[in-house]
């Protein structure tokens, strides 16, 4: 602050001195000594005050320039906050701490940045899959997330992330409020599945979502279709043919380089998928490899 405060001050040393000078001098025609030429009558005291207003003005003008420096400093500091904040999210994500992570983050469930917020959504999320996380929690924490990603995408809509975990979410969501509004919620659903594809058509993780949604459809009892029937005048439908496109061929075309293995439940619904196609072969390898992945999560455990 002293530093800022010597900076500032530094242009103004000779510039209030001058303009005492004009202002004395317009007064009554009096030099800078402690009295002048003009005596202590009613010039003087007229001089003294406009001096006292002309320290007043530039003591305010310089409060105002520190204020404005700082608040500036303020506002990078807070933006390298943010990163840091993220650094130490992926952190602990990377590392299973799903509670530590969601303490961290909920401190900054106001917060304006797209990027936070779906975080927060998804450590909401994974501490709802808790076991040791009580059934009213699980509802409680899936509405959480579902509104932070709602913020998230409401501070950028061109966040693919944010679109990816505002469907998770809403799907989430649609467990504690009946297979009608889940259903319901089925095209929205989808709808931010491929908003995020096409904002990144890389991301694996939204690829294999999308695969999952036409599993769903595919496998989808008679009754529950007669449900999405009266919802829809053309009720989304799907086949495992379609799944298998989804999440096998593109999939492992696309993104075969990269990571194939990047996810335990992908690799047991491809399972599940090729025993739908009557495919035992390839069926065992992906339910082979389903179970010797590393159960590193919750999920990880039940797949």
């Amino acid at each position: 602050m002293a530093a800022v405060m010597a900076a500032l001050t530094r242009p103004f040393r000779r510039g209030p001195a001058c303009l005492g000078r004009l202002l004395r001098r317009g007064a009554g025609g009096a030099t800078c000594g402690p009295r002048g030429r003009g005596g202590p009558g009613g010039s003087e005291v007229l001089t003294k005050s406009l001096q006292r207003g002309v320290a007043l003005s530039t003591g305010s003008f310089l409060v105002y320039e520190a204020h404005k420096l700082i608040s500036g400093f303020a506002e990078v500091h807070a933006s390298f906050k943010v990163e840091e904040v993220i650094e130490q999210a992926d952190y602990l994500y990377g590392s299973g701490e799903t509670e530590k992570l969601y303490q961290l983050l909920v401190q900054h469930k106001n917060s304006d940045d797209a990027e936070l917020l779906w975080r927060l959504a998804r450590a909401s999320r994974d501490l709802a899959q808790l076991s040791s996380t009580s059934a009213e929690e699980k509802r409680q924490l899936a509405y959480e997330a579902l509104e932070y990603t709602k913020k998230a995408l409401e501070k950028n809509e061109s966040n693919f992330a944010a679109h990816k975990w505002y469907g998770i979410c809403l799907s989430d969501v649609g467990d504690f409020e009946g297979i009608k509004t889940k259903i319901g919620n089925a095209i929205v659903i989808k709808e931010h599945f491929q908003r995020a594809i096409e904002l990144n058509p890389k991301d694996a993780t939204t690829i294999h979502l999308i695969g999952i949604w036409c599993y769903s459809f595919a496998e989808m009892p008679w009754y529950q279709r007669k449900i999405a029937a009266t919802l829809f005048a053309t009720p989304p439908t799907s086949t495992f043919q379609e799944y298998a496109a989804h999440s096998h061929l593109k999939l492992f075309s696309c993104l075969y380089t990269a990571d194939p293995n990047f996810y335990s439940k992908n690799l047991l619904f491809l399972g599940k998928t090729y025993l739908k196609l009557n495919n035992k072969k390839m069926a065992l390898l992906w339910l082979s490899k389903a179970k010797e992945y590393p159960a590193h999560t919750e999920e990880d455990k039940q797949v």
